[in-house]
Formats: C-alpha cells, structure tokens, sequence
C-alpha cells in the first residue's frame, strides 16, 4: 500500500525497533477506526509493537494468542501471533518477522463481535475434540491399583 496525499507519515523504525506494516486492507481500516475511538491507547500499542513486541512476563492485555492461532502464514513464512487489547473491544492482533524486523498488523479494529467469533470455534472444536476421546478411557483413575 502506498501512501497517498492527505494520508499520516509514518515514522521509519529507529535502531533498536521494528517498522510497523498492514498485513492487509481489513487491518488498516480496523487500525484508522482505533486512531479515531482511542488515539492515546493505540498511540501506545504502535508504540509497543516498534519497541516491546513480546512482553516479558505477557501482561492480559498483551500476550501471544494460544492454539491454533498461536501462529500464522504470511509471506511463506510460519510466524508468531500476538494481541494487544486496546480498549475493552479494541484489539489488535500482529505477527512478528524477526528475518525482516517487522511487525505485521493483520487484525486491528474495535468490532469485538469478529475475534470472538474466531476463538469461539475453536473452543468449541476443542471441547468436541475432548468428548470425542472421551469415551477412550477404559479404566476411571480411582479403580487404578497402586503397588
């Protein structure tokens, strides 16, 4: 995506950060919706992803996403999916390219009803998952004789 005139300059990364890119369309209208209901907070999420991208310890608010979505495709490449939580909807989830020191923002947006969606089935594919080999086990655990 190229800038065009009307449109913010971006700041290049400074040595110690990482440039800041729209892994899609979807994500750069997500993040001008952020800009405009919570500029301060996603002021300081931009500002994370350049400097701080993987909390030590992650906080709630800012953390690697967990199972299937722990990771992503993009470029060819398996990389890292983390999230920061912007406002109580306001979400942004990116993907770090440590070959390229890039942060990629593939999810960014105050509409809460899509990433749960996403999560949802997921969770629900676990929980059929678990009842599926459920009935697998063959002896409960307190009829199993110690010696």
């Amino acid at each position: 995506m190229s800038p065009k005139r009307g449109e913010r300059v971006a700041f290049p990364a400074g040595a110690d950060e990482w440039e800041v890119r729209f892994g899609n369309t979807t994500a750069a209208k997500g993040w001008e919706n952020l800009c405009q209901q919570a500029p301060g907070n996603t002021c300081d999420a931009w500002e994370q992803m350049r400097t701080n991208r993987t909390p030590r310890p992650p906080t709630p608010r800012h953390h690697q996403l967990k199972g299937a979505l722990a990771f992503a495709e993009h470029g060819g490449k398996q990389l890292a999916c983390w999230q920061i939580e912007v406002t109580g909807g306001g979400r942004i989830w990116y993907l770090l390219d440590p070959d390229r020191r890039t942060v990629w923002v593939t999810e960014a947006g105050t509409d809460t009803r899509r990433k749960p969606t996403k999560t949802k089935s997921l969770k629900t594919e676990r929980v059929a998952a678990r009842a599926r080999t459920s009935w697998r086990r063959t002896t409960p655990p307190e009829l199993t004789t110690r010696s």
